[in-house]
């Protein structure tokens, strides 16, 4: 069964003018919105076909070395976007260092499996197969460790004088913000349990939808998409509790006092 490609000229046109009427709208009703719309769509059109053609290029050539290198460049743009927007933060070098372990190790270990274990690509690490996975699940894994940092040096900001007490109690490190922990990984896993929770019933998640759309079996889209979506949740779990375990560390020192001296606010 061949299904025609969406990627025409017209399609691409239909797509423009549905952007212009929500400009249009913005104008209409002065909701403020309509430049950044614009940007935004202009931006985002640039990106993907600037990726397109990227991609093109690293699928043709099967080079390891240049699938390793889309790979770092995804890795690094993820792990500065999951601490470039909170207001409450480490030092920079910090910030990054713990938002690029947390975002790496949760997004290698999903993947990784995933590659190993579902898809079977040969050689394991083709770009075909590689890149695209690491995109849909670094993409997750990033949200969900910036949710987490930013839930947690929020939380143990406004929380510190009860952090402090179960200190002075002789509570370890760990013990005392154990609360603040937990919470701080529930905030960012809860955006994963509502779309896990919705797929299926309200929603039909992306990969089913092109898979579908693709003319393959609902059924066999169905499954792949459940090994996605559990993929994604583990990959989200260790990244969101690598990262408020590292911030654990890095606001306590090794006689167990709170240290928000380490704190900026930017």
């Amino acid at each position: 069964m061949t299904t025609p490609s969406l990627m025409t000229n017209g399609a691409l046109i239909v797509a423009a003018v549905l952007v212009g009427c929500g400009v249009g709208l913005s104008v209409w009703a002065s909701l403020g919105v309509a430049r950044n719309l614009l940007t935004s769509a202009v931006r985002m059109a640039i990106q993907l076909l600037l990726v397109g053609n990227v991609l093109l290029f690293v699928f043709t050539r099967s080079s390891v070395w240049l699938t390793v290198l889309v790979v770092a460049c995804m890795f690094a743009a993820a792990a500065y976007e999951a601490g470039a927007r909170q207001t409450i933060r480490l030092p920079t070098v910090w910030h990054f260092a713990i938002g690029t372990m947390a975002t790496f190790t949760g997004t290698t270990v999903a993947v990784l499996t995933g590659l190993l274990t579902v898809l079977h690509p040969h050689p394991w690490y083709q770009a075909r197969s590689a890149i695209p996975m690491v995109g849909l699940l670094l993409g997750n894994v990033m949200n969900a460790t910036s949710l987490s940092m930013n839930a947690l040096l929020s939380d143990v900001s406004r929380d510190r004088r009860a952090v402090e007490a179960r200190i002075s109690l002789g509570a370890s490190r760990f013990g005392a913000m154990r609360g603040v922990m937990r919470q701080a990984i529930r905030t960012a896993l809860l955006p994963t349990f509502n779309q896990m929770a919705a797929a299926g019933i309200i929603t039909l998640p992306g990969i089913m939808t092109g898979q579908v759309l693709a003319g393959m079996n609902p059924i066999d889209a169905a499954r792949y998409q459940i090994v996605l979506m559990s993929l994604i949740v583990s990959g989200n779990m260790i990244g969101a509790t690598v990262a408020a375990s590292l911030l654990t560390l890095r606001l306590t020192d090794a006689r167990g006092r709170l240290r928000l001296d380490r704190l900026k606010s930017v």
